[in-house]
């Protein structure tokens, strides 16, 4: 054998060996494939049957459960319809009661029904027999009832309202007192009263001949130009103006003297003269407005109510300046508002213009409150101050703590003595009236008015006025003088009552 031969050999049984491992590694893996698919089988078939197992188990709790559950509700239902049958028959057994009370109250109410017929019969029967008896019918007897009780009632009210009223007026009076004293204190007031005539000096007859001119025809124009009243003969070296103008009255003396200084008096230049002293008046009065409203710290004011305020200087009130007393008013209540704790500014104002009202009031009829808060209105002022204007004579409602004050301070202002002056008719006939309405009263006896109006005595019947009816009456007598007259100030009512026993002895 040659050693290709044996090369070949070996790889033949190279070739051969390498064949029979792949068989052999084939059936190898082929045997492995099997027992695993052997022991996949069994662990499917072990699982199954575990799980089968598992299933039947979770079934026999889940049955066990659901009947547990369902004996627990079956006993819980069986309680709650073992509840509702005591309830029903509970609801049973007190309908039957209600029935039964029912029943009872209807009975009841039957004799209660027949009980009351019987009443009412027996009342009226007896009302019968009393009206027969006592000669009255029912409504005269309610009457006569009613009158008793009133009577009553009014003398348990009045000694009611009377130690009230004297109990608010102690604390009332003091307080005002103190609020009062202290304003009038820090001003100074004039008392100044406005006269009628103006008197015009002049150096000799000369020139008194010169003012009546050739046949009077220089003092006719000089009157018919003022519309003042102008005396020549009545004092030497004087000529008296006279008108209830003032107004008219300084144009006329101012005229009269730059006349006098000119020397010229006809009656063309008479009428120059006027209109020009007429255009200086005018000037004078806006001078005097702004220079007023500076005085006393009140801005803002409309040109027209300047005006006003100006004119106020040439107006009167019973003789009172009544630029000096509007002044004074706004004092007083800026003051008093001061005092009190209020807009004192508000105040001032509202007291500066409360009689802006008297300067056009002849040309209307309205009274000149109620003129002068619709002259505020128009130009736009404070409804506080507006309300104060129209309501210090009381023709409108006070809406605010400055109404009273600004009424309270034109009465200390025009109340004072001796700073207005009164016509003696008016005054004699306020005494008169303030008397009779006194003496209007059923009871009243004498009524005597003293103390310039101020104080009305009233002596009363003591027989058929008792103490308790003299207080209701001095309260009746004071509302019906406010209703029905007009005064500065106030008016105090005293109710006397006494009684006299008078014997002789023999």
């Amino acid at each position: 054998m040659g050693i290709t031969q044996l090369f070949l050999l070996i790889v033949l049984v190279l070739s051969l060996g390498v064949a029979l491992g792949r068989i052999a590694s084939k059936l190898f893996y082929q045997y492995e494939e099997k027992q695993a698919e052997k022991k996949a089988k069994f662990i499917v078939r072990e699982a199954t049957i575990e799980a089968a197992k598992i299933k039947r188990e979770d079934i026999l709790e889940a049955v066990e459960r659901f009947l547990r559950l369902k004996s627990e509700f079956e006993q819980g239902v069986g309680r709650r319809h073992e509840k509702l049958l005591n309830e029903a028959y509970y609801l049973r057994n007190k309908e039957q009661e209600i029935a039964q009370q029912l029943e009872q109250l209807h009975r009841k109410q039957s004799v209660l029904d027949k009980i009351r017929a019987e009443l009412d019969q027996l009342k009226a029967q007896r009302i019968e027999q009393l009206e027969k008896m006592a000669d009255l019918s029912t409504e005269a007897a309610n009457q006569q009832l009613i009158e008793v009780l009133e009577a009553e009632a009014r003398s348990k009210a009045s000694t009611h309202i009377k130690a009230i009223v004297d109990e608010a007026k102690e604390t009332a009076v003091k307080e005002a007192k103190g609020v009062i004293v202290t304003t009038i204190q820090r001003i100074a007031a004039e008392q100044t009263i406005e006269h009628c005539s103006s008197v015009v000096k002049i150096e000799s007859d000369a020139i008194k001949g010169k003012i009546i001119g050739k046949e009077g025809r220089n003092i006719r124009a000089l009157e018919a130009a003022t519309g003042v009243d102008i005396i020549v003969d009545d004092k030497p070296n004087t000529v008296l103006l006279s008108s209830f103008d003032p107004m008219r009255r300084e144009i006329a003396r101012l005229a009269l003297q730059q006349l006098i200084q000119d020397g010229r008096v006809h009656p063309s230049r008479i009428e120059e003269v006027v209109a020009k002293t007429e255009k200086q008046i005018e000037k004078e009065i806006i001078d005097t407005g702004e220079l007023t409203a500076s005085d006393l710290g009140i801005y803002g004011m409309h040109e027209e109510l300047i005006k006003l305020v100006g004119t106020m200087r040439y107006r009167a009130s019973y003789g009172q300046n009544l630029l000096r007393h509007s002044r004074e008013v706004a004092q007083l209540a800026a003051t008093m508002a001061s005092e009190l704790g209020l807009n004192s500014k508000l105040a001032k104002r509202a007291g500066l213009l409360h009689d802006i009202g008297k300067v056009v009031a002849g040309k209307s009829d309205i009274p000149h409150a109620l003129l002068g808060m619709e002259l505020a209105k128009k130009y736009r002022e404070h409804p506080e101050v507006c309300n104060a204007i129209g309501a210090h004579h009381d023709e409108v409602e006070m809406i605010s703590m400055l109404s009273p004050i600004v009424q309270a301070c034109d009465a200390i202002s025009g109340a004072r003595p001796g700073v207005r002056r009164e016509v003696l008719e008016a005054y004699v006939k306020r005494l008169h009236d303030i008397e009779c309405i006194a003496l209007s009263f059923v009871g009243v006896q004498k009524s005597y008015a003293i103390q310039a109006g101020r104080e009305l005595r009233v002596i009363v019947d003591a027989i058929n006025v008792t103490d308790e009816k003299a207080s209701i009456l001095a309260f009746d007598i004071s509302r019906k003088i406010e209703q029905q007259l007009q005064y500065p100030g106030q008016v105090k009512v005293i109710v006397i009552r006494e009684t006299r026993a008078i014997g002789y002895a023999k």
